[in-house]
Parts: structure tokens; sequence; C-alpha cells
């Protein structure tokens, strides 16, 4: 066998992707304006281990058989299965159980990291990527909701997104419940049959999800999908509730009671939601920001009262410049059983989460990413080997005055240098040959002037006289000119 044939192929493992500045960029910069508003609203910071008890994942619990299914778990050396986390909500039910005592409560925190899941790899669907969480456990005040309703209106915003280029819509588990028990429906299998059909109404419109509240649906290729076999009285409420929103949040909760006939369930859920309303016109979040919308049914088997979803409304394209739907970038609710799975206790807990890598993609497709921009460090041209102590001298100098700066360590010449530093989006070269060193000047390359005029931005004199394309100014002026380069 060759040696040729014994190396290995680089390639990266289905589902993980590698990211350069430009991503890296846009993800911190949305990590650092949402972690600004967290925590203003008083959010503490936590971060737990990238690795869990396998056991505290739930329903992601692996089993003997499938040690790995949906997670990526390992045996301990003491055998007890260890997996990576596939949230970050579960985690803090485990710390919160783990320190309850300890903790002030209501207990308020944000985290932020990567997750993984051990799940089939598809197109925007990775295996790794970057969850951002606020949660507040402790509280069974719809107040709570509310707030983490406001704070994601806010983050988004700070994120990039424009009032106007999203919303949050708003629904209650307890709402569709009550209409399910007025109906007669008390399975809970026929309740997440009933859930399943809703969550499909944006793809199959009001006939395919009347058909799937029924019998069932055949699809194009003939395969058939056995429905929640609701009678046609009880399959037309639930379609008018999900038909109930309005313009404004007080409208929508009018036309959800007069659709779920006054249930007790029903009822409380109204009353929530009510609290919610008024709680979200004193934090001054009107309805261009977060809407009642009675069709938002995803993970309502998973949430024990209020449920919302940011959904995009920016309009997006592809690399090709063709129109794509992102829908949704986050999403939360209510979720009062999940602390009780360790203590046995019902603990009330509310979140909100988004994907910060699907944020950026998202926000990068409508033309606003924020990792566009991405400067390189100012480059030194190194011109002579012998002159490397003078050229490093200068690019402490830089350094110490808080300007990112490097000298150029390749084997090219002066042209292949240039070239490199404007890959880089450097935003100047600064050129250091013998004739400078001995006058005490240096020469100084603005290279974001350079590629404004090449793609013909500008042609004012002025302009170009304020910030020249290259000068040659006594080095005690460098730093200054190099900063008028940044600012501008």
């Amino acid at each position: 066998m060759s040696e040729a044939s014994q190396r290995p192929e680089a390639r990266s493992p289905r589902g993980f992707v590698d990211r350069r500045a430009r991503d890296l960029a846009a993800e911190r910069e949305i990590l650092t304006r949402v972690s600004a508003v967290y925590e203003r609203y008083g959010f503490e910071a936590l971060d737990t281990g990238a690795f869990e008890y396998a056991d505290a994942l739930g329903k992601f619990l692996p089993d003997a058989d499938r040690p790995n299914e949906g997670v990526f778990a390992l045996q301990d050396d003491d055998e007890q299965w260890m997996a990576l986390r596939y949230d970050l909500t579960a985690p803090l039910a485990r710390f919160v159980a783990q320190t309850w005592e300890t903790l002030p409560k209501p207990f308020r925190r944000y985290a932020f990291g990567p997750v993984w899941r051990n799940e089939k790899p598809g197109p925007g669907r990775f295996r790794e990527f970057v969850q951002c969480d606020a949660d507040t456990v402790g509280s069974a005040r719809p107040e709570a909701d509310a707030e983490i309703i406001a704070m994601a209106a806010e983050g988004l915003g700070a994120a990039g997104l424009p009032t106007g280029g999203y919303v949050v819509k708003i629904n209650n588990r307890k709402l569709l419940n009550g209409l399910l028990a007025t109906a007669g429906v008390s399975s809970e299998g026929q309740k997440l049959a009933v859930l399943r059909a809703v969550d499909k109404l944006d793809r199959l419109g009001a006939d395919g999800v009347r058909l799937l509240l029924g019998e069932g649906r055949k699809d194009e290729s003939g395969a058939f999908t056995k429905g929640a076999g609701l009678d046609a009285k009880a399959a037309e409420a639930v379609l008018a509730f999900t038909a109930a929103g309005a313009a404004s949040r007080s409208e929508t909760l009018d036309a959800i009671a007069r659709v779920i006939g006054g249930s007790a369930e029903g009822d409380e859920g109204l009353a929530e939601l009510a609290r919610i309303d008024a709680a979200l016109k004193g934090l001054g979040v009107g309805a261009d920001q977060a809407v009642f919308d009675p069709s938002v049914v995803r993970g309502l088997e998973y949430y024990t009262g209020a449920v919302f979803e940011a959904e995009l409304l920016l309009q997006t394209t592809d690399d090709k410049g063709e129109p794509v739907r992102f829908g949704s970038v986050g999403g939360g609710g209510r979720y009062d059983d999940l602390v009780a799975r360790f203590t046995g206790e019902r603990t009330p807990a509310t979140g909100f989460s988004f994907g910060v890598s699907r944020l950026a993609s998202a926000l990068r497709a409508a033309g606003r990413n924020l990792g566009r921009e991405v400067r390189g460090p100012v480059v030194v041209i190194a011109f002579s080997q012998d002159d490397m102590g003078e050229y490093f001298k200068l690019v402490g100098e830089l350094r110490a005055a808080g300007i990112p700066a490097e000298v150029y360590l390749g084997a090219s010449g002066m042209k292949a240098q240039m070239k490199y530093a404007d890959r880089r989006l450097s935003p100047a070269a600064i050129m250091l040959g013998g004739d400078e060193i001995a006058a005490g000047t240096v020469t100084v390359k603005d290279l974001d002037l350079g590629r404004e005029l090449s793609a013909g931005v500008t042609d004012n004199a002025a302009w170009r006289a304020e910030r020249p394309g290259q000068q040659t100014i006594p080095r005690a002026e460098l730093i200054p000119a190099l900063r008028r380069i940044l600012e501008a």
C-alpha cells in the first residue's frame, strides 16, 4: 500500500461546519448585543458543562440498545452514560434542582453556547450549533412570560432585526385543551394528533388540516396519514380557533373567547393571556412586535401554558438571489414540569431560545450581515530580513495603542504582500524601507480607500484629500493617521 493511499481524506464530519472570521464575528456580535439586553433585564449569566448525565436529558435518554439515539453519548469509567447537551434547558433544570436552596427565587438566568444533536443533517440543519436562552424559574405569574416575550423582542431588535422585520407570536396550550375538552377529546394521543395537524397549517392550508383533523389525508405520492379522528363539528371548531387572530391583541382575545366555548381550562388560558397583554403594554411592546396567534402550536405537547414563537418577516434571498423563507428564528414558552423530573415537585418556569447560527444566516439572507465588514489587522510590509527588528518595534507600538497589527512573515515579495493585506481586509499597509527608517518616516497605504475607489463608490476630490490613498508621514504621526482610517 502506497504512502498516499494511507493518508486520511481531509473532510468535515456530516452536520458539522467550519466557520471563518466573518461568520464568527456575526455570531459574536449577536451574542454581545443580546446579552446586553438580558443583563439590562436583570438576568444572570450561567454556563453549564458540555456534558450532562444522559438520564438528565429526559426524552432524549439513551437506552441500552441505542446509547447514541438523538444525542452523542459515551460511557464514563464509572459506567454512567454521559451525553453532549442537546439544548440549554435540560442543564438548567438539573442545575436548579441541584442548587435550589442556594438560589435567589425566582432564578433568572441567560446562557449561550454550542449544543449537539445526533440527528440526520440536512440543508440548514446541523449537528452542532449555538443557542442563546433566557429563562425565569420559580415564578408562575403570567407577567414572567410577558417579560420573557418583551426581552426576546428587544433582543431580536438588538441583534439587527428592525421593527416590522420580526414578530413574536403568542398562544397558550390551555386554550386548545379547553376547546378539545368541550369537544369531548380526552386522550393525550388524540390531542397530540390535533396539535400535529394544526402545526401543518402553513404548509397544507385549512383544507389539508381539515382532513388530518378527521379521518386522515392522502398526499400527492399516495401515502396516507391517519387523522386525529375528530367529527366534523369539532374539526371546524379547531379551524375556527386557529383563525381567530385579529389586528390587536385584545381583539384576538375576544375572538378566541367566542370560539372556545367557556371551558374552565380555556378561560384560565384567556385570563393568562390577558395578564400577558397588560404587562406587554406596560413594557411598551406593541402589536408590531408581539401578537396573539392561536395557530401557533409548535411544542405545545412540551409546554404547559403560554407558548411563543419569533417569526422573521424580512424579505430574504439565498446565494443565488432567489427568495427563501426562514420562518421561525426562535421560540419558547412555559414549562412547569421539567424541574419536577429531578425533585418530584412542580416548579414553574418560562423561557425563550433562539439559534444564533440560524439568526446570523437569516440576517445575512436579508442583507443585514453583521459580519460583513470583518476588519483585518494593519499589515507591516517586510522588505528586508535585516530590518525585522524595526518592523517588530513598529508593530509593537501599534498593538500597544490598541490597533491590531502584524508583520508579514511569508516569503513573498511586495506585490504579493499587498495582495495578502487586501485579502485580509486590512484597513492599511505600512511600508518601512531603508529610506523611511533613516528619515524617521513611514508610508501608509489606505487600503479601505483603495477598495472604495475600485468599486466606484466615490470620486469626490475633497473626500480623497481628507483620506489620501498613500502618504508618507513622520513616524510620530502614524497612530493618529491610522485611527482616522479606522474611524472613517
